[in-house]
C-alpha cells in the first residue's frame, strides 16, 4: 500500500461522527501503522490537529463569551416569584442590579478560563487524542470538561462573588439563604446565586465550544488551519 493510500486511510478521521466509524477504526490503525513504518509519525499529527481545533474552539468562544452583553442569565426559577414581587412593589432596581451583576461575573469568569485550557491542551496524551478523532462532532469538548471543570469552578467562584458583592445586599442575601437551607422544606430548589452563574456558564461556554468544534469538523479548513484539514478532512492530497 503506498503512502499515499495510507494518508487516505487516515483522512478517513474526518468521518468520525459518523455511524460506521467502528468499522473504519481498524482501517485507521492500519494506515498509521503504513504510515509510521515508511518514517511517518501521524500519531503526533493527529494529537497536533486535535490540539488546534481545541485552541481553536476555546479561543473563539471564550472571546466570544466574555464580551459585554454576551450572557442573558436570569434570577433562577426557585427565585423569580419572589423577584415579580419586588417588582410589583418597587423594588426592581434590586432585581436589576442582582441580575446585572450575575452576567458581569459570568463574563469577567469566561476571561479567566483561558490558562486552565491551555494548560490541559499542552498535557493531552497522544491516546487522548486518537480517543477524540474516532469520537463524534464534540468529542473534544466533551473530554476537555472532563479535564478543566473541576480548575474552572475554582476559579470562577471568587469572581462571581465579587460581582454579586458590588451590589450592596450580598451579605443580606447570603444570611437569608443560610435561614432558607434550615428550612425542614423538602425537595427545596436551589437557590445559591454563585452555584447558579457558575453552572450556567460554564454550561454556556462549553456548549459553545461544542458548537465550534462541530463547525471545525464540517469545514475543517475554513474554519481551523490546513493542519486541521488534514486531520479531519474527508481526504487527503
Amino acid at each position: 500500500m503506498s503512502v499515499k493510500k495510507c494518508w487516505l486511510l487516515v483522512g478517513l478521521l474526518g468521518l468520525a461522527g459518523c455511524q460506521n466509524m467502528e468499522a473504519v477504526s481498524p482501517w485507521v490503525d492500519v494506515g498509521n501503522q503504513i504510515a509510521k513504518n515508511a518514517g511517518y509519525d501521524t500519531d503526533s499529527r493527529l494529537a497536533r490537529g486535535v490540539k488546534d481545533v481545541l485552541n481553536t474552539s476555546t479561543d473563539r468562544a471564550s472571546a466570544q463569551l466574555s464580551q459585554t452583553g454576551a450572557f442573558h442569565l436570569q434570577l433562577p426559577a426557585a427565585a423569580r416569584p419572589v423577584a415579580d414581587s419586588l417588582r410589583q412593589f418597587g423594588f426592581g432596581s434590586y432585581v436589576d442590579q442582582l441580575e446585572t451583576a450575575m452576567n458581569r461575573g459570568a463574563e469577567q469568569a469566561v476571561a479567566e478560563a483561558a490558562p486552565v485550557f491551555k494548560q490541559a491542551i499542552t498535557g493531552m496524551t497522544v491516546t487522548d487524542a486518537l480517543g477524540i478523532v474516532r469520537g463524534g462532532n464534540t468529542a473534544a469538548t466533551d473530554y476537555f470538561r472532563g479535564q478543566t471543570e473541576s480548575a474552572l469552578r475554582q476559579r470562577y467562584q471568587p469572581i462571581v462573588e465579587a460581582n454579586l458583592r458590588k451590589t450592596g445586599f450580598y451579605d443580606q442575601y447570603k444570611s437569608m439563604l443560610a435561614v432558607y437551607d434550615k428550612l425542614p422544606i423538602a425537595n427545596k430548589p436551589n437557590m445559591d446565586l454563585e452555584r447558579y452563574v457558575v453552572d450556567s456558564s460554564m454550561t454556556t461556554l462549553f456548549s459553545r465550544i461544542g458548537q465550534e468544534e462541530a463547525l471545525i469538523r464540517k469545514d475543517p479548513v475554513a474554519r481551523g488551519s490546513v493542519l486541521i484539514g488534514q486531520v479531519f478532512g474527508p481526504g487527503q492530497g
